[in-house]
């Protein structure tokens, strides 16, 4: 097989986990189903606040264990297919575990967030594997076009499921709703690792492993001699706290209006167009391989998201507009958090940085459990409006990441 056989079979196979990928996330979504799911099992606002730490943050965090698990390797695909598994099966015993129980309580709160623990940080496990991989089988000037197209042929895709969840989060009752949703995830998302079965990997170059003390200098150096990785550092612990404060949207919409599962259906309808129509700009408009604007249009995305929901009137129609923001918001995020990534890092250090790029996100973990606290003591309204306000420090991050295709 030719060096080009292999980029079109390698590109072909990302975009196969793609699809796969973005039809399992839609059945649990973090930002509708698991919260309103949470919601009506008993959940607080502290424990949205836990959920998005261990869902967003938590996950990241826990690439820096990983990372020296995985960074010594010459292969990384074993790996790869390991955590998925692992997500797969915590899928399954979730949705069994809503089947067979009803009701509400705290203890099936705590069960909901331990197999939600579980299911995060075995992505993360993958991810670092999945980040090498991609850097590796896919030339660069390849990279931002798979980036883009993965998310057009994901944003197609979870359209189709998004109107399925909505059918099935609207005809069937809790808990059984929701337990068909996981079912179904984890059955997709062992589909979609067809996609990883057909990737062709050469072994990596030779790395040796690192102590978790090691590790720990080893982060340090990079942020000391790497401004361009101090950028990348304050920029998704700024701007990337959107992702923190999109399930607290659920919340802060109850407080307003009832929200159904027919109504949590819409509004993950509504995210899916956004990120949809984002995609399809991109993919027509975004011209070369350059990530200046893509940073400044999510900045600032970020810092509306927030205020446009105070904004809005109570009702659930106009409330539906604020998740076509945030669906825009999460497309971007997912080509630009890799893609900037892969720039700025090269073969022999990119599970370093992968590492350090989820130990460094901090206030993914911090935020969520903050603001879940100050919701009761301050309101919704004061904490969106400090959180836009703390977003828009990405700005300064945007403007000076320098590299070749972020220019």
């Amino acid at each position: 097989m030719t060096k080009q056989q292999i980029q079109k079979r390698n590109y072909s196979a990302f975009l196969v986990h793609a699809l796969f990928l973005a039809l399992t996330m839609n059945f649990i979504d973090i930002n509708t189903v698991v919260p309103n799911m949470l919601a009506e099992s008993g959940a607080t606002s502290l424990h949205m606040g836990i959920l998005s730490s261990i869902m967003i943050g938590g996950t990241s965090f826990m690439q820096l264990l990983f990372a020296g698990i995985i960074f010594p390797l010459r292969r990384k695909k074993p790996a790869l297919l390991a955590g998925i598994y692992l997500r797969v099966t915590a899928l399954i015993i979730l949705g069994i575990f809503l089947r067979t129980l009803s009701g509400v309580g705290l203890w099936k709160v705590w069960t909901i967030l331990g197999l939600m623990t579980v299911f995060s940080f075995s992505g993360a496990f993958a991810n670092i594997s999945y980040t090498d991989i991609l850097g590796r089988t896919i030339e660069p000037s390849r990279r931002k076009k798979l980036l883009t197209v993965k998310q057009l042929i994901s944003s197609v895709g979870v359209i189709a499921s998004a109107l399925l969840v909505k059918l099935i989060l609207s005809t069937l009752t809790y808990p059984n709703n929701y337990s068909t949703l996981f079912l179904l995830a984890g059955g997709l998302l062992a589909f979609g690792t067809i996609g990883f079965w057909m990737i062709k990997e050469e072994d990596a170059p030779i790395q040796q492993k690192l102590s978790l003390g090691k590790r720990f200098i080893a982060f340090g150096k990079v942020i000391k001699e790497d401004k361009n990785m101090r950028l990348y550092l304050l920029l998704i612990n700024t701007s990337g706290v959107i992702l923190s404060t999109i399930p607290f949207l659920i919340l802060y919409g109850r407080t307003r209006f009832t929200i159904d599962g027919s109504l949590t259906g819409t509004f993950l309808l509504f995210q899916m167009i956004g990120s949809l129509l984002t995609n399809t700009l991109l993919t027509f408009f975004s011209k070369g391989q350059r990530y200046r604007r893509l940073l400044y249009l999510f900045v600032g995305l970020g810092v509306s998201i927030p205020l446009v929901a105070l904004l809005a009137s109570p009702s659930p129609v106009t409330f539906s507009l604020v998740f076509l923001l945030t669906g825009s918001s999460l497309a971007l995020y997912q080509i630009l958090a890799p893609g900037v990534l892969l720039e700025i890092s090269n073969d022999e250090n990119r599970p370093l940085y992968s590492g350090l790029a989820g130990a460094g996100s901090i206030m993914n973990i911090l935020y969520p459990i903050l603001a879940g606290a100050l919701v009761a003591a301050i309101g919704y309204a004061a904490v969106f409006i400090l959180t836009s306000f703390y977003i828009m420090i990405g700005f300064y991050a945007a403007k000076r990441i320098q590299c070749e295709r972020i220019l």
